[in-house]
């Protein structure tokens, strides 16, 4: 049996080629899952995402599976609890970040703005496709990055910078940047 075409990123790695065939650039609409992914890759910046991989279902354990709801609880003694496991990364901004994250994303709900909607209106409602050559054409940020950026910002998250964004829009399916010579270019 042959090896598939794949992304550059995800050619030489097991747990990257999985990733990549089975979630990376598909595009999810649920937005308990959205607000989750984000979570992670704010987790990301600064580390590769291999890393956090390894450490996802950590993460998910200490974070009550990415309940919003259940996060949102979390005081000072979570975080205590939260800087002193191993399985994650521990930093004291980032997981400040998911708990206020949590907060504002039930604001939003509770506000009649519900996370997956919004996302996807803002991105036109349909993945974004682009030619890409190769992985030297795939760019850090991108105007609707920043402009998602600004309005989680103004939305009262942390960990959305424009780069984090992007990146999360990738893993989402919000843009499909699959290289041309890829076999999951355009499914």
């Amino acid at each position: 049996m042959s090896t598939p075409a794949r992304c550059a990123w995800a050619r030489h790695d097991p747990l990257l080629a999985a990733y990549h065939d089975e979630e990376w650039g598909v595009p999810e609409h649920d937005s308990r899952r959205l607000w989750e992914k984000l979570m992670l890759d704010g987790f990301q910046a600064g580390l590769s995402w291999r890393t956090i991989l390894h450490k996802r279902e950590a993460l998910r354990a200490a974070f009550a599976g990415f309940d919003p709801e259940a996060v949102a609880r979390f005081g000072p003694d979570d975080v205590e609890r939260l800087l002193a496991d191993p399985g994650i990364v521990r930093s004291r901004a980032k997981i400040a970040a998911t708990i206020g994250n949590a907060r504002a994303y039930l604001a939003m709900r509770d506000a009649g703005e519900d996370f997956a909607p919004f996302v996807w209106a803002l991105a036109g409602g349909a993945p974004i496709r682009e030619p890409r050559r190769d992985a030297s054409e795939v760019p850090a940020q991108t105007l609707l990055s920043n402009t998602i950026s600004h309005a989680l910002k103004r939305r009262g998250f942390k960990f959305v910078g424009p780069v984090i964004v992007y990146a999360w829009m990738q893993a989402c399916g919000i843009v499909d940047d699959h290289t041309e010579d890829c076999f999951r270019h355009r499914r």
